[in-house]
């Protein structure tokens, strides 16, 4: 392996594109690469947008194509999750898979000992912690990659507090995206519109909206269009506010309560992956239960059947199968994450 050889994740965009620069300025041996995952126009532009900064920056640039398994491995597993009833993150799958696996072994038969991409996020002693810009932090998203991958990871964009600042510095340097739009949530969703993907790909079955006592209120159109906490949408009137507290996708029963029904003190996930040794976990622990959630103080970790129940301190506001819980200690270094089961 190169010691100062460097693969980075080149998306066309801005931020890859600035740090692919940082790492050549900072004296790595650069060479760009772009995985493409789909088949639209603006693959296929951003690919050419990933060549021709490849180009001016003067480094080799590579193209692999993912499409196969990325629908296979990501989209495939993103409508699924809808039919079972889930809210899925796909970014975090996308990453564990793809963007720090797949790009990681290619990156070796290429003889580079680090891997690079536009993430925010710190390494630091083999530890992978929460940015210093904590508004823009991504290790949520980075939560279930492993961890034997971290000392080989290099992330130039963490130091810097504002995507101005990091268009700045691409229109100093006369990088032609500088003025390019930041990507979408979720690459594979024309305009972050969920519903409207999902709609030719799940059976639409009406069926009835209930309260916890089974008092039926009304219809919904199809439970893979409602999330827990949903509020709006729900075209029925009752006496206060009422949100999505279940998705029972045995009876197709969307179930509807007080705000204060949301509010649970346990969950249990599954799947959990540890960025640290165990040994290396003390109290006290922190989680996420969504990417822009708040760090919320867990009073226990129960480890049984290879899951996890996890106690908080308080009790914590729509808890939703199919997302993350995300585990921090008190310095900020991410200790793993979980896949929401209940």
């Amino acid at each position: 392996m190169e010691e100062k050889k460097v693969i980075i994740g080149m998306s066309g965009g801005v931020d890859s594109s600035v740090a692919a620069l940082l790492l050549k300025e900072a004296g790595y041996d650069v060479i760009g690469a772009t995985m493409q995952l789909l088949d639209n126009e603006e693959t296929k532009k951003a690919i050419n947008d990933a060549k021709n900064i490849a180009k001016i920056l003067n480094i080799k640039h590579y193209t692999w194509d993912l499409r196969k398994e990325f629908k296979k491995e990501v989209i495939d597993n993103f409508i699924k999750s809808y039919q079972e009833g889930k809210t899925p993150n796909p970014c975090v799958l996308c990453n564990k898979n793809f963007k720090f696996k797949l790009f990681y072994d290619k990156a070796k038969e290429l003889n580079a000992n680090y891997i690079a991409t536009g993430h925010y996020a710190k390494i630091k002693d083999n530890h992978l912690i929460m940015s210093d810009v904590l508004e823009k932090d991504q290790t949520y998203f980075l939560c279930q990659i492993n961890k034997e991958i971290i000392p080989h990871i290099l992330f130039p964009l963490n130091k810097y507090q504002s995507k101005d600042e990091i268009r700045k510095i691409a229109e100093q340097n006369h990088l032609p995206i500088s003025k390019k739009k930041d990507s979408q949530e979720i690459c594979f969703i024309p305009n972050d519109n969920y519903k409207a993907f999902l709609e030719d790909k799940i059976k639409r079955t009406p069926g009835n909206i209930i309260l916890e006592d089974n008092t039926i209120l009304g219809k919904h159109n199809g439970l893979y269009q409602y999330t827990i906490g949903q509020r709006k949408g729900l075209n029925i009137s009752y006496k206060e506010p009422l949100y999505v507290i279940d998705i029972d996708t045995k009876e197709n029963n969307l179930i509807v309560g007080p705000n204060n029904s949301l509010y649970h003190h346990k969950l249990i996930a599954n799947n959990m992956n540890y960025l640290v040794e165990k040994e290396e976990i003390t109290k006290p622990i922190f989680a996420k239960i969504r990417s822009r959630g708040a760090l919320e103080e867990v009073e226990e970790i129960i480890e049984k059947d290879n899951k996890i129940e996890v106690i908080f301190k308080n009790n914590i506001r729509a808890i939703t199968p199919g997302q993350y819980i995300v585990f921090y200690n008190k310095d900020k270094i991410c200790l793993g994450g979980a896949i929401i089961e209940k």
